[in-house]
């Protein structure tokens, strides 16, 4: 069942708290043996999570009778990043580094939320090691296995937060993104994720990659599940904004190319999606699309080094040798270019937000990422446009609307091989940001499939 479909049945006493939690966390177990099995973080403090996912079920059935539900997520079972502080749990962000990691005092303030909501936290989720990566293949667990092949990646560094929604372990599973790590793995894993407007949800709690770019973001399997949970989590309602009195930007340029044909098709489908919709669908270039996502890796790698300079020197061995290589390799960047990058930054974001204003446009659309699912392990691949860095691919069109701070969302595409892929609305800033925040739910709606 969808979130909206579990959130219904639970509000209306027709499904229970205790029942659906005991149903997820026997799907939970159910993956032990499977492909699937390393989604779930922290295994071995799995019993104590579900002992106190159970008592919280029964608090809630209990406020239940006396009281009805106790918000609009009231009951749904949660799974959660595991760089996100849950109390009493370790957070271990896929590293052997924080093997010893204790068990958080409290909760992040997203989980706080969650809770005030009605929500119940079962699960913590594998993640890309330090969520500094894009595919989910590099963690102290193993890679990631995608739910629909589990010979191919599930795209990161959300990934199991991504994998238990696509399975239909959970109905919601909350994820950080700093450059793709909501919308890549959802568009990899066929679901929805949405990385609202930059600051929206706070990052308390969360284990930082780039203080300066991360977001919380929220997965589920359809936007309407998104546009659900948002509501509830923020406390603002999505008005309906008449698609007639709306321009979209369709993006072209070389930054916004796709290497599959079957992704080319799925925008076609989008924009004539849109346009059956009532929106006004024009071509857009942005200016300084490959320079912004240069700036990104100055900008993510410094941050992250800085973060992990004492650790890098104490435990080395640690890290997964990919995961060290990188952050080492950031080491010699000087301030003068960091600077730098944070201000060629705030440039270029005027400047793109100048062009979408004056050009009258209210949102943009793209595909979430360049390819679909590659084998586990493969580092480059051959498309029609030449060999590819994997990981860089994963990033390329995400990155910008990252370092814009705009909400963007993927939404799902089917294919008939099987493999899913993403179409990523963003939408252009407005002074109020929960506008923007429902726009691209909206707009995320009218082009899945």
């Amino acid at each position: 069942m969808t979130l909206c479909d579990v959130a219904e049945l639970l509000a209306s006493g027709q499904l229970t708290a205790r029942k659906h939690v005991e149903q997820t966390l026997t799907r939970i177990d159910e993956l032990t043996g499977t492909p699937w099995e390393n989604l779930v973080a922290v295994r071995s403090h799995q019993t104590r999570l579900a002992a106190q996912a159970r008592e919280q079920a029964k608090v809630l059935d209990q406020y239940f009778e006396d009281h009805g539900p106790l918000g609009p997520l009231h009951g749904v079972a949660v799974a959660v990043k595991d760089l996100i502080d849950v109390a009493g749990m370790p957070t271990r962000c896929g590293s052997g580094v924080r093997a010893d990691a204790p068990p958080a005092h409290r909760d992040a303030a997203i989980v706080t939320r969650l809770r005030a909501a009605g929500a119940i936290v079962v699960a913590k989720t594998h993640l890309h090691e330090f969520a500094y990566g894009p595919t989910g293949a590099v963690c102290v667990d193993g890679p990631a296995a995608n739910p629909l092949d589990a010979e191919r990646i599930t795209g990161g560094s959300s990934s199991g937060s991504a994998g238990l929604v696509a399975l239909g372990t959970v109905p919601l599973a909350l994820g950080t993104d700093t450059g793709c790590s909501v919308r890549t793995p959802a568009a990899l894993c066929g679901i929805t994720g949405f990385k609202p407007t930059s600051g929206v949800l706070s990052t308390d709690g969360v284990f930082p990659l780039s203080p300066t770019l991360d977001h919380v973001g929220l997965l589920a399997a359809a936007p309407a599940d998104v546009a659900y949970a948002w509501e509830a989590l923020t406390g603002s309602v999505a008005e309906a904004t008449p698609l007639a009195e709306l321009t979209v930007g369709r993006l072209h340029g070389a930054a916004w190319q796709v290497h599959d044909t079957s992704i080319e098709r799925s925008l076609d489908d989008a924009e004539r999606a849109l346009r059956a919709a009532g929106a006004v669908v024009v071509d857009v270039e942005l200016p300084h699309m490959e320079e912004l996502v240069e700036h990104y890796g100055a900008i993510v790698g410094s941050e992250a080094y800085a973060t992990h300079t004492a650790a890098l020197s104490s435990l080395p061995d640690r890290f997964q040798p990919v995961t060290r290589e990188r952050l080492l390799a950031q080491r010699d960047r000087s301030a003068t270019a960091y600077i730098h990058a944070l201000r060629r930054r705030d440039a270029i974001r005027l400047e793109c937000f100048t062009a979408l204003r004056d050009a009258g446009i209210d949102a943009l659309f793209t595909a979430t990422t360049p390819l679909r699912a590659t084998p586990i392990g493969m580092e480059e691949a051959e498309t029609s446009s030449g060999t590819v860095t994997v990981r860089a691919e994963l990033l390329r069109m995400c990155i910008p609307f990252s370092m814009l701070g705009v909400a963007a969302l993927s939404a799902p595409i089917t294919h008939k091989d099987g493999l899913p892929s993403g179409i990523q609305i963003a939408a252009a800033p407005r002074d109020n940001p929960g506008e923007a925040d429902a726009l691209a739910l909206a707009l995320g709606a009218v082009v899945a499939r």
